[in-house]
């Protein structure tokens, strides 16, 4: 009967530890990002690659402990969904270094911009997993706080975007404007994770109400 009890009861320390994880090496990515805009640090973009590597490793884990366990602390499909909107938004950190640096393009004010707003979300998104089990209220409002962030990143996405079509005037101009288009795709696709990220948050609230 013991082993019975065991197997059903929910592993939710196991789950939320590691979506804490998860989350906080995405925002230590982030962290890492936002320097290598500042610095063009070759070590900074490295730092980014091997916590892409870190956080998939920890999503691993998470999906291997979600396979075996048959009683959850919420939906499993919010467990999943959260884990990989996480995961999405360090794998966005990775491949804009990793367009900067093939494209061989500068960081600029925009990228700049984009890239703390996306750490602030980070950090909100983080917070938001460390008060989920204790205080799910309060991880509803960092939840709030990350969707606002990425309202702010979009805004400034657009302003990038607007100020890139403002008179090419040879094709030199023409290919830097769709180089540094696509890395700005990078940054708002990584922070439309994070916005999801935030509506499973919101989500699960919900239903532990």
């Amino acid at each position: 009967m013991s082993f019975i009890r065991n197997f059903l009861k929910p592993r939710q320390s196991n789950f939320v530890r590691l979506l804490i994880e998860q989350s906080a090496a995405t925002l230590e990515g982030l962290k890492h990002l936002e320097k290598f805009m500042q610095t063009g640090d070759p070590e900074e973009a490295a730092a980014v690659e091997q916590l892409e590597k870190d956080a998939d490793e920890l999503r691993r884990i998470l999906i291997d402990e979600l396979n075996r366990t048959f009683v959850t602390p919420f939906d499993r499909e919010d467990i999943f969904t959260l884990s990989r909107t996480i995961d999405d938004v360090i794998d966005y950190a990775y491949t804009t270094v990793d367009e900067m640096t093939i494209l061989n393009i500068q960081p600029n004010n925009y990228l700049q911009r984009m890239v703390s707003l996306l750490r602030e979300a980070a950090n909100e998104i983080y917070l938001a997993m460390c008060r989920l089990e204790g205080h799910p209220g309060v991880a509803a409002e960092h939840a709030q706080r990350a969707k606002a962030l990425e309202n702010r990143v979009e805004q400034v996405y657009r302003e990038a975007i607007a100020a890139l079509f403002q008179g090419p005037e040879d094709v030199h101009h023409i290919v830097e404007m769709l180089k540094y288009r696509e890395v700005y795709r990078h940054l708002s696709n990584a922070a439309d994770r994070g916005d999801e990220a935030a509506n499973v948050i919101g989500d699960i609230v919900v239903k532990m109400a």
